[in-house]
């Protein structure tokens, strides 16, 4: 179905290209002024420290947050510390074709070869400090790159949904930072709006100038949820201070712990990792030539014991290289991780090598997910991301993590002024827990049972009805199969039990000022909890398929413009189905319904 418009869903303005880019200070697209004021040239000069040399006077805005000097005062280049930077990282980039001229140097006896490549190189990549300029005004920000084509992007400034950290070791030797503002749309990688690189004690005070006007969403909170919610919750964009009111003590609501780092062989992480460099070997030729050995063709002559122990051997040793390549991916991305809640907006600071700071407007906080893989779950872990407008669809927020940790942090975001207003620092022991975090879910029924285990045996009945039949016609089934095929049957069983152990869904009622709050849970190899708050649904749909009618059973699926999207309450009764709609948006059902075709319910 088509979701009409919604107060809550942000319009898609990522990057333009200059063929569609906002004037600077044109005010078409963005307020005449930001944060209530316009901007004032006090002639003072610039604080040491606080902006480029390029900036000539000093410009500030009698806002809630002061800009930093030089906005609005022309084009301005990055640091010049950049042209020690994209020489190595543009060298690095390009070793297989430094390598190439290297051989092909060698063979013609002429090592300028490779001597001209890495002049191209350092040459072009030189060329991107003359080439790349910025600048930013009370209305939007713009980018300027390109040599031969010339690229301009634009964004107004209250579109700016996030502002993003990274520096790895050489821009932290220089005291540099790669600045990244986001849109909450998706950008090719030549239309992502990035500043590599600029001085790093700049950085601080430009990302808040940016998310400046996160201050006026607070003040908004309250018209929104009358529009949002006419059903009488309050959206948890109230949550949040208003400009005039001081803010609160950052809290940091999440810190990494050394021994999280057990967790990381229980994801896919490793596999990843490891999956492109088997599947390089097998394309060379690498697997043949160990095949060939002599070592492989000894163990195939000692007979079948000798080959299950090698296979076996050769097994432990992929998952000991797989955990640890996991445990190293784990350590460099996520090493230091810390959490930090200031009652507006969110900062999140991690890495080893490449640090990565990501600040996120809490007014657009719409719920989290707990995502829990099968092996996770059995080792008590989890991962928590936080579904937001204007992010991605899976905005993480800790990695692989014990369950009491995930909850904590939790109990933070869907409650946060139980967490912040209380005296003192809050420990994960005496932290209150709100009702979205251990509220118990609703069963789906006897249909939804049978639906699990008739969707997990099905495949194997239909494959034993094949090999049967072929069976029958004379051809031959190995031994082998026959097993495989007897083996899969408890595992689909204990498949589907665990299937519908993880099926439910809840609604928590909206007390306190608190939302309405939808729970839904599916899945069993890899199983989200989702926590939505009713503010940020949008519209509902229910599907049936051919044997849903059949069963009696319906997926409701709430749309909001946060996260994922889609929120799915999977095979629910029909005659529950309409009334867990009217508990989590009372008054949208004009007239009940009782009839099994697709509909939409809009907001």
């Amino acid at each position: 179905m088509t979701v009409p418009p919604h107060p809550d869903a942000p319009e898609p303005l990522p990057p333009q290209s200059d063929r569609t880019s906002f004037p600077a200070g044109s005010g078409a697209n963005a307020p005449a002024s930001f944060g209530g004021a316009t901007p004032v040239n006090n002639g003072a000069s610039a604080p040491a420290g606080s902006w480029p040399a390029e900036a000539v006077a000093t410009q500030t805005i009698s806002g809630p947050v002061g800009l930093p000097a030089g906005v609005g005062q022309g084009w301005q280049r990055l640091d010049r510390r950049m042209l020690l930077v994209h020489p190595i990282t543009e060298l690095i980039r390009f070793i297989p074709v430094l390598l190439a001229s290297l051989i092909a140097g060698a063979r013609a006896d002429n090592p300028t070869w490779s001597l001209g490549v890495v002049a191209v190189i350092v040459g072009l990549a030189l060329t991107r400090w003359f080439t790349t300029t910025y600048r930013i005004t009370p209305d939007n920000v713009e980018l300027r790159t390109g040599l031969l084509q010339r690229k301009r992007l634009s964004i107004p400034r209250n579109r700016v949904r996030s502002v993003d950290v990274e520096a790895d070791l050489l821009h932290r030797a220089l005291g540099l930072a790669v600045l990244s503002i986001g849109t909450g749309q998706h950008a090719e990688r030549g239309d992502q709006f990035k500043l590599d690189a600029l001085d790093a004690s700049l950085v601080p005070d430009l990302r808040t100038a940016l998310l400046a006007h996160t201050r006026g969403h607070a003040d908004s909170g309250a018209a929104h949820a009358d529009t949002a919610a006419p059903y009488g919750t309050q959206s948890t964009l109230t949550k949040t201070d208003t400009a005039d009111e001081p803010s609160r003590a950052p809290v940091e609501i999440a810190h990494w712990q050394p021994d999280w780092v057990r967790y990381a062989p229980l994801s896919l992480t490793g596999f990843a990792i490891i999956a492109p460099i088997v599947g390089l070997a097998f394309q060379y030729g690498v697997a043949q030539v160990v095949f060939d050995s002599s070592a492989v063709k000894g163990v195939e002559e000692r007979g079948a014991q000798a080959i299950a122990l090698f296979v076996s051997a050769l097994i432990i040793a992929l998952i000991v290289f797989v955990s640890l390549a996991a445990c190293a991916r784990y350590l460099m991305t996520w090493f230091r991780l810390q959490v930090v809640d200031n009652g507006k907006t969110l900062h999140i600071r991690h890495g080893l090598f490449t640090t990565r700071q990501t600040t996120l407007d809490l007014a657009r906080l719409r719920g989290a997910t707990v995502n829990e893989p099968l092996l996770l779950r059995m080792a008590r872990a989890a991962e928590l991301e936080a579904i937001m407008t204007g992010t991605g669809a899976r905005q993480k927020i800790l990695p692989q993590a014990p369950r009491t940790a995930v909850d904590h942090t939790l109990a933070h975001l869907l409650d946060n002024s139980a967490a912040l207003d209380g005296p003192g620092p809050r420990s994960e022991g005496d932290l209150p827990v709100p009702p979205p975090v251990t509220a118990p879910l609703e069963r789906h029924g006897p249909a939804a049972h049978r639906r699990r285990y008739t969707r997990a045996l099905g495949p194997v009945a239909l494959v034993a009805a094949i090999l049967i039949a072929v069976s029958l016609a004379g051809g031959h089934i190995p031994s082998w199969i026959w097993a495989l095929l007897v083996l899969s049957i408890p595992i689909a069983v204990a498949l589907a039990w665990d299937r519908y152990r993880g099926l439910g869904h809840a609604v928590v009622p909206a007390v306190n000022g608190n939302p309405t709050w939808l729970i839904t849970r599916s899945g069993s190899l890899d199983r989200d909890r989702d926590c939505l708050e009713a503010p940020g649904i949008i519209g509902w749909t229910m599907r049936q398929s051919f044997w849903q009618r059949r069963a009696g059973v319906a997926t409701v699926v709430a749309a909001s413009a946060a996260g994922k999207k889609r929120y799915r309450v999977i095979d629910l009764p029909i005659d529950r189905a309409w009334a867990l709609i009217e508990a989590v948006t009372p008054g949208q059902l004009s007239t009940p319904r009782t009839t099994g075709v697709e509909q939409g319910v809009p907001m």
